[in-house]
């Protein structure tokens, strides 16, 4: 059997092939084994394999004695909040994010509500591999209890840091595309606690996709049919655990993923420190991943505050967040992180902060994407061994050895204005490659340069 992919904080692979009952079992185990006593909080994003490899995690546990709070299916950041609120120590989100149906995985929390940093995540791979394994007798067994109330607390956190009044002043017409992974559950939630009109597509958290999961302009054509023909002010388009988000404008437009974050931070910057809002935060650092537009850089210049680049990954980006004291992160593929609500890519942050700022600013979201720096981000994969992908990147440094470079996450590679990332991805057996540049037809030809050099193309 393959083994699955294993990153910094979790696991995935292909259920059935490279992921089964046993291997989520065993990795759970070398997770427990790692962690301080108290329960675990397990939750899935709606997978019809999630139930088969929850029970399996759940057994295993209470197995080794470590009992385990079940809470069904949840966002990842309401997985992150509640295990603050429940005060576990820890917990196992069953999701494989925007991966194809066939797949599932396991994202390891630590009690801080946050996924594990990299020498835990290192620490948990070393014991799953060593198969180590630890039971304990008929009476000292862990319990499985149900949690029933699930996102009041993340609701709270997430409408406690925006002017909800002037929100809810403004009726906004929204759609929600929650394409029947997680979100909807505390979607739903916050846009009727914002009294905002709205659709929700794909509401019922059954894994059964009706289009693509991955939020990509190309996935979400029919959702910005839809919007045209609702007559709606923003659609928000999440993936299925719900800790990205994609924007969709009045017009059908997809604005996308890099500028969920840009539009957070350039409204959050703007009304730091300035008074007038209910929750007014002082100016301090921004943490962004590597592969992350530079319009972040932009407007952290705009603003006159420092802006540190992590390597790829929630956990890498939550790290330098700590690290640096920062007010706010997040990366480019639709994934704010607010440290008032919690240390995870959350899609609610993104919708909350939006509204937000298209109801005091009195702009909608075409405008406030407009006024903001404009590059062209264009992303690209290639199915490769995960094992060839140094001598992968090696080749490209000697190709492009007359520009500058760096090894911070994989490989990028800086020419003026424009720059590409290779990486061997975290979740699948591909490597990424991401160019940026003033004009789309830049970009596409940078990706084409180094799409040659590799012999890819």
């Amino acid at each position: 059997m393959p083994d699955p992919i294993i990153s910094v904080s979790g696991l995935r692979g292909i259920v059935g092939e490279s992921l089964n009952p046993y291997v989520a079992g065993k990795y759970a185990l070398a997770f427990e084994a790692l962690m301080p006593p108290g329960p675990f909080v397990i939750t899935r994003d709606g997978r019809s394999s999630g139930t088969v490899l929850a029970d399996a995690i759940h057994t295993t546990l209470n197995s080794a004695g470590r009992s385990t709070i079940d809470a069904a299916v949840a966002a990842t950041p309401t997985t992150g909040v509640l295990i603050r609120q429940l005060r576990a120590a820890g917990g196992i989100q069953i999701s494989a994010s925007h991966n194809p149906i066939e797949y599932n995985g396991m994202k390891l929390f630590s009690a801080e509500g946050r996924v594990v940093p990299q020498n835990l995540g290192q620490q948990v791979l070393e014991r799953y591999r060593s198969d180590e394994a630890v039971w304990v007798r008929y009476d000292k067994l862990g319990t499985r209890c149900l949690c029933k109330n699930t996102i009041s607390e993340h609701l709270l956190s997430v409408t406690r840091t925006v002017d909800a009044e002037a929100i809810r002043c403004r009726k906004f017409k929204v759609l929600l595309d929650a394409n029947h992974g997680a979100g909807a559950l505390l979607g739903e939630r916050l846009l009727d606690d914002f009294e905002c009109q709205f659709t929700v597509l794909g509401g019922t958290p059954d894994g059964r996709f009706e289009h693509l999961p991955e939020p990509t302009a190309e996935n979400l054509r029919s959702i910005s049919e839809k919007v045209r023909e609702l007559g709606v002010d923003v659609a928000f388009c999440q993936d299925p655990d719900a800790d990205r988000l994609a924007l969709i404008d009045a017009d059908g437009r997809y604005v996308g993923e890099e500028y969920t974050l840009a539009i957070c931070l350039d409204y959050l910057l703007r009304t730091a420190s300035k008074g007038g809002h209910p929750f007014p935060r002082t100016r301090g650092p921004i943490v962004v991943n590597c592969a992350s537009s530079r319009m972040s850089e932009d407007i952290a210049k705009k603003y006159g505050v420092p802006l540190f680049r992590s390597a790829v990954g929630e956990a890498n980006v939550v790290d330098m967040m700590l690290e640096k004291n920062a007010m706010f992160g997040g990366e480019g593929n639709g994934g704010p992180i607010d440290p008032d609500v919690g240390l995870v890519r959350d899609s609610f942050v993104g919708i909350a902060q939006i509204l937000d700022a298209m109801a005091a600013r009195n702009k909608s979201l075409a405008e406030l994407a407009d006024e903001l720096p404009r590059y062209a981000m264009v992303k690209r994969k290639a199915p490769v061994d995960l094992k060839q992908v140094p001598a992968m990147l090696d080749k490209a440094a000697t190709a492009f050895n007359h520009l500058p470079c760096d090894r911070l996450d994989g490989l990028r590679i800086n020419d003026g204005d424009a720059w590409v990332l290779l990486r061997g991805s975290n979740t699948e057996p591909i490597i990424r490659i991401f160019a940026e540049a003033p004009s789309e037809e830049r970009a596409n030809q940078f990706c084409d340069d180094v799409e040659r050099a590799l012999g890819v193309r």
